[in-house]
C-alpha cells in the first residue's frame, strides 16, 4: 500500500477525570461525548490513566517473551470459537500477523487456563500481570456500556446485559515486513463484538474508516490512550444508531520494530435483541434476535466472507 496522510483525528474523550461517577455533571457530559462519537464515528480515543504506564511497559515486555516462544507452543492456545485462539503462520492470515487470546478474560480461571496451556509448569508473572491488565481494561468497557445504556434510557437492562458478557483478551503482534512483502497486518473488517478497547505500543498501524470513506490513522495523543471501537453486536443492539466502523492494520513505511497491541473484546453469551425502547417510527426494527458467537462463526464461512455487510446479511430485516 502507498503512503497515507490524513488530517482527521478520532474524538478524544477523557476518562481520567476525578469523580467520574453516575449522577455527576462530568458523567453526564462524558455520556454525551461517548454517544456522539459512537453514532458518528463508531469509535473514539479514550484517555484512561487507570492502567499505570508501568503496567503497560511490564505487560508489553511479557508479550515479547510470549511471542518468542516456539510456534508449536503458541499453537497450544486453542479455542472452538473463531479468532479466540492462536492465529498466524497460516495461508489465510497476513504473513506479518500473529494473535493469541485469553477466553473468559478478566477472571482468574480464564487467565490460568491460558497460562497453564502455554507454560505447563506455570508462569505467575504473566498470569498475574495479564489478569490485572485485562480487569482494568474491562472496567473501561463496562463504563462505556453503562453510559450507552443510560443515554438510550434503558438503564434497567444494563445489569442483565453485564451478567451476560464474556471477555476475550486478544494479544497481537505485527512484525516488520520484509522487503516487497505485503504490509497489511489485518485486512479491512468490522468487529463482531459489542465493544473493543485496544492499546498499542509506540508503533502505529491502526486505521479506521469514516462513514464518508475517509481513513483516520490512529496516533494516540497520550501514552494512556485506548481506542474504543463499536462492533456489529452493539450496532445491532442499538437498532442501527451506533456505527460499527471498518478498520484495518497496516505496517506502513520502514518501521524499526514490531507492533504489539492488546485489547478486550466483549461478547454476549445469550441472544441479542433490540430493546423495545429503541424501536419507534424514526427507527423501525432493523435486526432480528441473534447469537453473538453464531454471527462470528457466520463471518468465517465462505458465504459470510462474501457479504458486503455481514451483520445485515446475517440478521437484518
Amino acid at each position: 500500500m502507498g503512503p497515507l496522510s490524513s488530517p482527521l483525528r478520532l474524538p478524544v474523550i477523557d476518562f481520567s477525570k476525578e469523580n467520574l461517577r453516575p449522577g455527576t455533571s462530568s458523567w453526564a457530559s462524558t455520556c454525551k461525548e461517548v454517544i456522539q462519537a459512537l453514532e458518528e464515528y463508531g469509535c473514539f480515543e479514550a484517555v484512561y490513566d487507570k492502567v499505570p504506564l508501568e503496567l503497560h511497559k511490564t505487560f508489553f515486555n511479557l508479550l515479547e517473551e510470549l511471542y518468542d516462544l516456539p510456534l508449536e507452543i503458541k499453537r497450544k492456545n486453542v479455542s472452538d470459537i473463531p479468532y479466540h485462539g492462536y492465529v498466524g503462520n497460516q495461508p489465510f492470515t497476513p504473513s506479518v500477523y500473529q494473535g493469541m487470546g485469553i477466553n473468559n478474560a478478566a477472571t482468574l480461571e480464564g487467565t490460568q487456563d491460558f497460562t497453564n496451556a502455554i507454560w505447563p509448569n506455570g508462569n505467575d508473572d504473566f498470569c498475574k500481570t495479564a489478569l490485572h491488565y485485562s480487569k482494568l481494561i474491562a472496567e473501561l468497557e463496562q463504563m462505556v456500556m453503562k453510559m450507552v445504556f443510560e443515554s438510550y434510557g434503558v438503564v434497567q437492562s444494563h445489569e442483565d446485559h453485564q451478567e451476560s458478557i464474556t471477555y476475550l483478551f486478544r494479544m497481537m503482534k505485527y512484525r516488520v515486513p520484509e522487503k516487497d512483502e505485503d504490509d497489511v497486518g489485518v485486512p479491512i473488517h468490522t468487529d463482531k463484538c459489542f465493544i473493543a478497547a485496544l492499546h498499542q505500543n509506540e508503533v502505529s498501524g491502526l486505521e479506521l474508516r469514516t462513514k464518508d470513506g475517509q481513513w483516520i490513522v490512529f496516533e494516540p495523543s497520550s501514552p494512556s490512550s485506548f481506542v474504543v471501537n463499536a462492533g456489529d453486536a452493539l450496532m445491532a443492539w442499538s437498532n442501527d444508531r451506533i456505527h460499527a466502523p471498518l478498520h484495518r492494520v497496516v505496517m506502513r513505511g520502514s518501521k524499526a520494530k514490531a507492533r504489539y497491541s492488546v485489547g478486550i473484546f466483549s461478547f454476549h453469551k445469550g441472544i441479542i435483541q433490540v430493546p423495545e425502547e429503541l424501536v419507534d417510527e424514526q427507527h423501525p426494527l432493523r435486526f432480528k434476535p441473534f447469537n453473538n458467537f453464531d454471527l462470528l462463526r457466520y463471518y468465517t464461512t465462505k458465504e459470510g466472507q462474501a457479504q458486503e455487510n455481514t451483520l445485515k446479511a446475517y440478521c437484518g430485516i
